[in-house]
């Protein structure tokens, strides 16, 4: 079988961006880990801020995952490491700058925000799946924070459940960006159709 098209693959009708940790705990000024927060700065910040008013005006759908944590914890895991670190940094009560979505991304008003406060991806912390579904979703651009944990699980949690995914290299981050990348070229390349903003943008331009 012929292997469909970046064209065919971002159908407006039927492709969603999936924002992921685009908040102020996380990649703001007073991110809890700073490294991954410049590092995405570098590069995907900018190139996310491309890519979604040019998905909006081709009709594509934006939905922002992010992830709160009540300032007790309840309710939300404490089973690894990374949710030590993530305890010990800024905020992330519901209502609070950390838990919100970064201003410069929105969100717009035909976007869609879900919200979880246990797990390490979207797929099994929210809605995520159903409201896709619902817009009719079939092929999902994961955008966001982190190569480490977050991306990989998100685009593993997207094949699983027989969603397309083009992922825009330069759109996710991860600490060290040398790590980012062999992530990509060792696992997420046979998993998603890899490709750039600018190879996105041509196709939603056209």
């Amino acid at each position: 079988m012929t292997a469909p098209t970046l064209s065919e693959l971002l159908h407006p009708g039927r492709t969603a961006i999936v924002t992921q940790e685009l908040q102020g705990a996380v990649v703001g000024p007073d991110a809890g880990m700073r490294a991954l927060a410049r590092e995405a700065e570098r590069r995907a910040l900018p190139n996310i801020g491309r890519l979604l008013p040019a998905g909006r005006a081709a009709g594509v759908r934006v939905v922002h995952c992010l992830v709160q944590r009540r300032d007790d914890g309840l309710g939300s895991n404490h089973n690894a490491k990374l949710f030590a670190i993530g305890s010990r940094s800024t905020s992330m009560a519901p209502g609070s700058d950390g838990a919100s979505l970064l201003p410069q991304f929105g969100p717009a008003e035909s976007d869609v925000v879900l919200t979880r406060i246990h797990g390490l991806g979207p797929m099994g912390g929210t809605d995520l799946d159903a409201v896709l579904r619902n817009l009719g979703i079939d092929t999902i651009v994961p955008v966001g924070v982190s190569l480490n944990v977050a991306i990989p699980n998100l685009v593993m949690d997207a094949v699983n459940k027989a969603y397309r995914v083009v992922l825009p290299s330069d759109a996710v981050a991860g600490i060290p960006a040398e790590y980012g990348e062999a992530m990509i070229d060792n696992t997420l390349s046979v998993l998603a159709t890899v490709t750039t903003t600018d190879d996105i943008l041509d196709v939603w331009g056209r």
